[in-house]
């Protein structure tokens, strides 16, 4: 059995018009001697009547506080709704189809209302449905607790949703259908060289993602990379052929190069704020460790961590930086906030072992003008700080910098 898993967003769903193209697309895979498993986002973007957040806004209309219960419910709705419309499009079009929810199509999650994982999934009922020659249309965002419960799996939880029946199905290719063409070399609206790339490895994208990139929720590379199903993304609306994302082998059909190119992309990430404690004792690792445990405890995200004996600096989210201020004067220490900070990236698995990528990084920015106020590191990532008001001209440099726009 050859099975396409196509996941179709919320603007693919929107309209008559945009669900017409999804019908033709699944009609082309079906054409194509491939059983086709279809999931859904809820229709539309807010001020949709059935999109997430107003469905979230009509639950909150009484005024009660609603439990994280009785909010998965509601918000699963739009999802439920958007598979029930593809199935009656399918039909018209002289295609039989099914429409399941999360649970019913088998993903069995824990009860973490609102950003539950999935634990397990049984694929008996989309199998039967295939079997009968139906698509399966599946509610993305969703599953169920071993008892039945409503849960709904965080932001970006269809794109979850599509690459664990994905896995579980052991898909030829899952395929992600969104507004957009592909993945870029950057944010066009910030970087109008930015390109569309043809090929790339998931370790890149899982990077992008982590670093701000939008367009595939990071837990759905994570599970293609690890189940090693290639990710097809792709536009509804036309006919490029998309990125495919591999680990640089491929399935009969599908290209199998990645570029061999040592970076791939540039990310943002504005709204950010450097936290920096000085003047205290910080050879004790038990003192490190109060810093960090007090903010785990109040919740508060940190990111580009740099700890010396007399310094420690680190972001968090501007919102959260009051915040973080109080928690660490609680255990009496001084902190400063320094808001008005983004973090601009530069992104390739190619990058590893390979000199001088650092120097390209600095005299990209040293020669725009733009400050770096802390940097940080990985395989695939080099990581800068800067002046939230540079980021666009930061972002513009780096791009220029690694010739991405060729």
């Amino acid at each position: 059995m050859s099975i396409i898993v196509q996941k179709f967003g919320g603007t693919s769903v929107a309209n008559p018009d945009a669900c017409a193209r999804v019908v033709s697309r699944i009609l082309e895979a079906r054409s194509g001697g491939h059983d086709v498993v279809a999931v859904v986002s809820a229709m539309g973007r807010k001020p949709a009547p059935y999109s997430t957040d107003s469905l979230i806004e009509l639950a909150e209309r009484g005024g009660a506080n609603m439990s994280p219960r009785e909010q998965d419910a509601i918000i699963a709705c739009g999802e439920i709704i958007s598979s029930v419309v593809l199935v009656s499009a399918l039909a018209a079009a002289g295609c039989p189809a099914v429409s399941l929810t999360g649970g019913q199509a088998g993903i069995i999650t824990d009860d973490a209302f609102g950003d539950a994982r999935i634990r397990k999934i049984d694929p008996k009922r989309i199998l039967e449905a295939l079997a009968q020659g139906k698509v399966a249309v599946v509610a993305g965002f969703q599953g169920a607790t071993e008892s039945g419960d409503i849960t709904t799996l965080g932001r970006g939880g269809s794109d979850t949703t599509a690459a664990a029946l994905g896995a579980v199905l052991e898909a030829d290719v899952i395929e992600i259908f969104t507004d957009v063409e592909g993945i870029m070399t950057a944010d066009p609206r910030i970087v109008p060289e930015a390109r569309y790339q043809e090929t790339m490895a998931y370790a890149d994208l899982l990077e992008m993602a982590n670093l701000g990139a939008k367009v595939v929720h990071q837990r759905a590379v994570e599970i293609a990379m690890q189940s090693r199903i290639p990710l097809l993304i792709r536009s509804t609306f036309s006919d490029a052929r998309g990125t495919l994302v591999t680990d640089g082998a491929s399935k009969p059909g599908l290209p199998v190069s990645v570029p061999d190119r040592f970076i791939s992309g540039v990310t943002c990430l504005g709204g950010m704020a450097q936290v920096t404690l000085a003047e205290a004792d910080f050879n004790s690792t038990g003192r490190v460790l109060d810093v960090f445990t007090t903010l785990a405890d109040e919740c508060i995200s940190v990111d580009m961590i740099s700890v010396f004996p007399e310094r420690i600096a680190f972001i968090v989210a501007a919102k959260q930086a009051d915040h973080a201020i109080g928690a660490l004067r609680g255990i009496g220490l001084a902190a400063q906030a320094n808001l008005g900070c983004a973090k601009v990236s530069v992104v390739g698995a190619g990058m590893r072992g390979v000199p001088g990528v650092m120097s390209k990084v600095v005299r990209a920015l040293h020669n725009t003008g733009v400050r770096i106020l802390q940097t940080s590191d990985s395989h695939h990532s080099i990581s800068c700080l800067v002046p939230e008001a540079d980021m666009e001209r930061a972002a513009r440099a780096l791009h220029a910098e690694f010739e991405l726009s060729r």
